[in-house]
């Protein structure tokens, strides 16, 4: 018999078991004993229909009533409070109850259908599989471009928040890289690999990986697949399987939705750069430079082995933290929409209404997007910048991919003294977000133009249409498992 340490009013529901679960144990024991509603009643002291309302998870249970319900019974109380249904049906009845009883049920005025024991095991399978599929369309429903704008504005206010230095991420990776010598320098692929096998995992090229994917692991089978490896030096290779392995030392789980989806992206982003550049390494680098009055990225970039954008944004995550420097990170494509962007520097990014500075456009005289008119384009570009909320620092390096872009790194003036390139005499005035400033052209100009120019605009199909859907937002499911059935076998 069960004690009640504090009293003996003290109702079930306050443990950490499930009220619904527990009043179907109840009732299945019940039923096994022969027992009918008013004869347990009667056993226990309790009304008949009080018995039904806590079967029903309706009235909770008090720990002395359970007790009494539990002798009359012959079984223990830990018989009726285990976790698991006590019977297949049981475990159908409490999903379709847990179903029909969630916000969106309640959302699209689905009313609930009561389970009685004339309604079959496989009618409850087929409201749940309507239910779950339900819940599964309104998931990819909310996988659309504003979904991914507030998620990505919330998840960089968080950035903000922690200078853009996430600890526990940069701790495992520095865990992850302590199990496998390597020597100073660049991590190499061969590294990279030794960590894989650390974590029990192979890495495998392939060159028929879906197009929706950039890699692609198997868990079951410990496998690994990156694309070939087609570039000299593949430096991005090693990132994608530092982000591949990063997602197991971090534990994740299949994404909740699309704001969860976003936010492995970063930490497994944060991971793989922590590995290529490693904290114990870079922040002595770092802290040397800036005591000689010579940081400069491209040393960064260089030492380490990575892309420019890497080092950038590596340093944006040590360099409050660690060197006391207030900075602001830009990808930029060459008409000036902003791709990326981090900022604790005090600089006033363009922003819509709801504060998202994706797609949002910069000021044609900032730094991010003078440097393309730089014939020496190889080279870094250095600009100082008087904005209305003060004057920045900044080095652009102009790069292609699909496309051209910008990658920048800026301080603020005051702080230019630590950086090489803090000589340039280049210096421009932006007076945005005022539209005089560079968004209007001028009077004259306008009034010959505005009637008589009829450009046709450029629209590309992103803008209208939803993401990708699946399991993971922007990946198709059918391609990846059709491309693990083909490497089964040969792994």
């Amino acid at each position: 018999m069960v004690k009640d340490p504090d009293s003996a009013t003290t109702p079930v529901a306050r443990a950490p078991f499930d009220a619904a679960l527990l009043g179907r144990r109840i009732r299945h024991h019940r039923l096994e004993k022969g027992l009918t509603l008013r004869r347990l009643g009667e056993i226990v002291g309790v009304p008949t229909s009080q018995l039904s309302m806590m079967e029903n998870a309706k009235r909770p249970i008090r720990v002395t009533t359970l007790a009494r319900i539990a002798e009359a019974l012959a079984v223990e109380v830990e018989t009726l409070t285990r976790p698991e249904p006590p019977s297949e049906r049981a475990r159908l009845e409490l999903e379709l109850g847990r179903l029909q009883a969630a916000p969106l049920a309640r959302s699209l005025s689905i009313p609930p259908v009561e389970v009685r024991r004339g309604l079959s095991d496989e009618t409850l399978r087929t409201l749940i599989a309507l239910h779950a599929s339900l819940a599964q369309r309104d998931a990819e429903s909310k996988v659309t471009p504003e979904a991914a704008r507030r998620a990505m504005i919330a998840l960089r206010q968080e950035g903000q928040k922690v200078d853009n230095y996430y600890e526990r991420i940069e701790d495992q990776a520095a865990d992850l890289m302590e199990t496998v010598p390597h020597g100073a320098g660049p991590i190499t692929h061969h590294t990279v690999a030794r960590l894989a096998e650390h974590l029990g995992f192979r890495l495998v090229h392939a060159d028929d990986l879906p197009s929706s994917t950039r890699s692609i692991t198997d868990v079951e089978h410990g496998v690994i697949f990156l694309p070939p490896a087609t570039t000299p030096g593949g430096h991005g290779l090693r990132s994608l399987a530092l982000q591949a392995l990063a997602h197991q030392v971090l534990e994740h789980d299949e994404p909740r939705d699309y704001a969860d989806f976003l936010r492995q992206r970063i930490e497994i982003t944060a991971f793989a750069a922590a590995c290529l550049v490693p904290r114990d390494a870079a922040v002595p680098f770092l802290r040397a430079a800036k005591a000689d009055r010579d940081i400069a990225l491209e040393d960064f970039r260089d030492t380490f082995g990575v892309t420019h954008e890497t080092a950038a944004h590596r340093f944006t995550a040590l360099a409050t933290r660690f060197l006391d420097l207030p900075v602001h990170f830009l990808r930029v494509r060459r008409s000036g929409a902003i791709v990326k962007g981090y900022e604790n520097d005090g600089i006033h990014f363009p922003t819509d209404a709801d504060g998202g500075i994706i797609g949002q456009v910069v000021c044609a005289n900032w730094a991010a997007r003078t440097a393309f008119n730089n014939s020496a384009r190889a080279r870094e570009h250095f600009q100082y910048t008087d904005t209305p909320t003060g004057t920045y620092w900044c080095s652009v390096q102009t790069g292609t991919a699909d496309a051209e872009f910008s990658i920048t790194l800026g301080v603020p003036f005051a702080h230019s003294q630590w950086f090489r390139g803090r000589e340039t005499t280049e210096r421009q005035s932006s007076s945005c977000p005022d539209p005089s400033c560079c968004r209007r052209p001028t009077p004259d100009v306008e009034q010959r133009w505005r009637d008589s120019a009829r450009p046709s605009a450029k629209l590309g199909e992103h803008v209208l249409a939803p993401l990708p859907t699946g399991r993971y937002p922007g990946v198709d499911d059918g391609q990846v498992y059709a491309f693990l059935e083909r490497h089964l076998e040969r792994t």
